[in-house]
């Protein structure tokens, strides 16, 4: 079905074509990745977005010698692809199976292990300065999108890459406007021109030639400037001592490849500005790139299928986001203070309704998760309530705000953290394993895990209520089919509730760990309690369970070490109680890809892992 893509085993495969077979490449690659991600689900527009540009890199640099590095790794399917792994595609995202991101250890073609944004730039960087430092002719590239270069590492990254005259080159990889086509056409032929070594080579003889006339040189540099201005966005990239090209349609083969080869033969820091279309190719993608940016399975033919209506007698659990997202609407509705801010995660984070209805409340930061908290810091210190949706592998970006800039100056921001614990098929580079850990440590937090959606929206109304730092840690997905109260309520601060009473072992679930704890509970006889809050503890409640019971079971879906579990034993130890603690909880290494269910079962986080390590401790 796909003759030519069938005869690309690895990129020098690819660099036998006749360039004029390349658009055939291209329509078949784009063809078998609608056919592949339908199956598997994983990103899509993006990757649609990137297939001649991919080619193009391949076809025109040494790979793997020459290095490549992608931006976040939505873009990458096209590169794993081309690099060896075109039949490990039925198997993208799953156990045993390939990543949806690049990942150094499962090909050298992934030159750098990406998932989180804006890191591209910083990467490449030091490989171009490895390269200058060996007197290597190797070369490095970065690929970013527009939505990745709103990080401020980024920005970091290319302060310092003009002042270092390595041979890097960073595409801005622009989907997220269109070029005019007359405007369009001038600028690819100018982007060769200005690629090309004549070019470099006029502008560094002229800057000689005028060398003893400042006045005369000066006046040349803003006439170049004036003159680019003209026909590219900006001189933004010329300032930070990059030699801007473009920008050009990243879906024309012939100009990617004139362009791309006339840079690899050029030195120092440049910059080459390429706009695609996410989505290219699939009419369904194209119509709504949103929808198709992350899809589970659908038919090819028909597209992603509309959600079935909800009815009274089978109504549809609402995820956790969705629970935040109605919470967010009802309680801006009582009070004008609040205001709700995302790191360009609205639709993940269930904010697309209160951005609607509440858009001058409604701040939308870009990738950018340290500006996000810092922001949010400077709303409270003027009287506003910020309600910070952020998931929990992104929060990490910015411990450094929410230490200083807001637990220290105790100040009220709400961070409503989703994707907590393990998430699938994303894997390790997005799962929420610390958060617990790294947060319970804070002076000033509180930190609560509700355990169903309902104790989610009255969590969140608590922690609104606080003049104080407070976290709420949810899972993906949806929770235990609970009811879902309209009422808002304040829980008790520090307070679990005792969910069942057994005998010998008591089991202290945290979170979304409550419903297999119940689960085992019921096999063994066991008390159950839902801690509810990891700061601060209920420590009457872990004191009386340790008088009355022989052994204490922690469970968490968060790293054991330093995590709630920790803050039990903690707990014990300063009132001088002894008793066995097994502490359950994530193992102590990074964990891959898979189903979600499958993956908390291998970690023994399932009813079924419960009893038999419980089992286990009380036999010993």
């Amino acid at each position: 079905m796909h003759p030519l893509l069938a005869s690309i085993n690895l990129p020098d495969d690819l660099r036998k074509l006749e360039r004029a077979q390349l658009p055939q490449l291209a329509a078949e690659l784009r063809c078998f990745l609608v056919e592949s991600v339908s199956k598997t689900g994983g990103h899509l527009s993006s990757n649609l977005g990137t297939v001649e540009l991919t080619i193009a890199l391949h076809y025109i640099y040494h790979t793997p010698d020459d290095r490549l590095v992608w931006d976040v790794g939505h873009q990458t399917y096209a590169h794993k692809i081309l690099t060896g792994r075109r039949e490990a595609m039925g198997k993208l995202r799953m156990a045993g199976g390939i990543a949806g991101f690049p990942k150094r250890d499962e090909s050298p073609y992934d030159a750098f292990g990406t998932g989180h944004s804006s890191t591209s730039i910083s990467a490449a960087l030091g490989m171009a300065v490895a390269a200058q430092l060996e007197n290597s002719e190797r070369r490095a590239v970065a690929i970013i999108g527009d939505g990745a270069l709103t990080g401020g590492m980024a920005f970091e990254a290319l302060n310092n890459a003009g002042a270092l005259d390595a041979n890097l080159l960073v595409i801005l990889n622009d989907n997220d406007m269109s070029i005019s086509r007359p405007v369009g056409a001038l600028n690819n032929y100018l982007a060769r021109l200005m690629s090309g070594r004549f070019y470099a080579a006029m502008r560094r003889g002229s800057e000689k030639m005028f060398k003893g006339m400042p006045p005369v040189l000066e006046f040349a540099k803003r006439a170049e400037e004036h003159v680019k201005g003209m026909v590219t966005p900006s001189t933004l990239f010329e300032e930070f001592g990059f030699n801007y090209i473009g920008p050009v349609d990243g879906h024309d083969l012939d100009v990617l490849l004139d362009t791309l080869g006339n840079i690899r033969q050029l030195s120092g820091p440049q910059f080459l500005h390429v706009v695609t279309q996410k989505g290219r190719g699939y009419t369904h993608a194209e119509r709504d790139c949103v929808l198709y940016h992350g899809v589970s399975k659908f038919d090819p033919a028909n597209g992603i299928a509309a959600k079935p209506a909800q009815t009274e007698e089978q109504p549809a659990k609402p995820t956790y986001a969705e629970v935040f997202g109605q919470w967010l609407c009802d309680m801006a509705a009582q009070d004008e203070r609040l205001v709700g801010i995302t790191p360009a995660m609205c639709e993940g984070s269930g904010m697309g309704e209160f951005a609607e209805r509440f858009p001058a409340r409604y701040f939308d930061v870009g990738i950018a998760e340290q500006h996000a908290l810092t922001f949010a810091a400077g709303l409270a210190c003027d009287g506003f309530k910020p309600v910070v949706a952020i998931y929990s592998t992104f929060l990490q970006r910015a411990y450094d705000q929410l230490i200083h800039d807001i637990a220290i100056q105790n100040l009220p921001v709400v961070l409503a953290i989703d994707r907590g614990g393990l998430v699938g098929a994303d894997g390790a580079t997005h799962a929420g394993s610390f958060d617990l850990s790294y947060l319970r440590c804070i002076p000033n937090m509180t930190v609560m895990a509700p355990a169903d959606a309902d104790e989610c929206r009255q969590m969140l109304y608590t922690a609104f209520q606080l003049n104080t730092p407070s976290a709420v840690r949810y899972p993906r997905g949806c929770g235990p089919g609970v009811t879902v109260s309209q009422e808002m309520r304040v829980l008790p601060i520090g307070k679990g509730e005792l969910r069942r009473a057994g005998k010998r072992v008591a089991i202290l679930a945290f979170g979304s760990m409550l419903a297999p704890a119940l689960a085992a509970g019921e096999q063994l006889d066991a008390t159950v309690a839902n801690m509810r809050f990891v700061k601060p503890l209920d420590a009457e409640l872990v004191l009386r369970l340790a008088r009355e019971h022989e052994l204490l079971v922690t469970v968490e879906e968060n790293a054991v070490q330093g995590g709630a579990g920790s803050a039990v034993a903690e707990c014990l130890q300063q009132h001088g109680i002894v008793i066995p603690v097994l502490q359950l909880g994530l193992p102590d290494r990074f964990i891959e890809q898979g189903e979600h269910a499958r993956m908390l079962a291998d970690c023994g986080l399932d009813a079924a892992g419960l009893v038999k390590a419980i089992t286990v401790s009380v036999g010993a």
